[in-house]
């Protein structure tokens, strides 16, 4: 899977498509949790394709490409939430909640699903909890595979998933438990 050096350019596209689509809907799904906008994410990830594709050359190999991937699609996420049109949609966006207000019916018949709620708690967390929790149990990754993709320690890890699973309990509990 890892593209070698000797490759043509069209031995790298082919190796790229079967990349992306391995990995493109994970990489949505992981960019939408951090970013909470399917546009966006959608965004996020098709720059860390051509990013991944552009640098091809200066993949090491020192991990396996699915980590490699991730942590790109990480790093890309922190970027969009620093950038100012992130935050200048946020406030907009609020604004317009307090002036229109969100009791459409569609809107009232998912919130009442279970995993809707779930996912809506598990996106309140901070980042530094929910990024561990949609690794280790969304993404089925190992700990150790997680303190790779966000350079960390192991033991950093394991503290991050019981403080988070602590927190979401809390949450769940607060609004009438699971």
């Amino acid at each position: 899977m890892l593209p070698v050096r000797e490759s043509s350019s069209y031995e790298y596209h082919i190796l790229f498509e079967d990349l992306i689509d391995q990995y493109s809907e994970e990489l949505l799904r992981l960019a939408f949790t951090y970013v909470k906008n399917r546009q966006a994410a959608e965004d996020v990830v098709q720059d860390v394709f051509l990013r991944a594709y552009e640098k091809r050359d200066d993949f090491k190999g020192l991990s396996s490409y699915k980590t490699y991937l991730y942590r790109m699609t990480i790093n890309r996420c922190y970027d969009h939430l620093r950038s100012w049109s992130f935050k200048n949609i946020q406030i907009s966006n609020k604004i317009a909640l307090i002036f229109h207000g969100d009791n459409s019916t569609e809107t009232l018949a998912i919130t009442k699903n279970e995993k809707f709620l779930l996912g809506k708690e598990i996106l309140t967390l901070a980042l530094k909890y929910r990024e561990v929790l949609i690794l280790y149990y969304y993404k089925d990754l190992n700990v150790d595979e997680i303190a790779t993709i966000l350079n960390c320690s192991t033991n950093t890890v394991k503290t991050r998933l019981k403080r988070a699973r602590e927190k979401l309990k809390v949450k769940l509990e607060k609004r009438g438990g699971y």
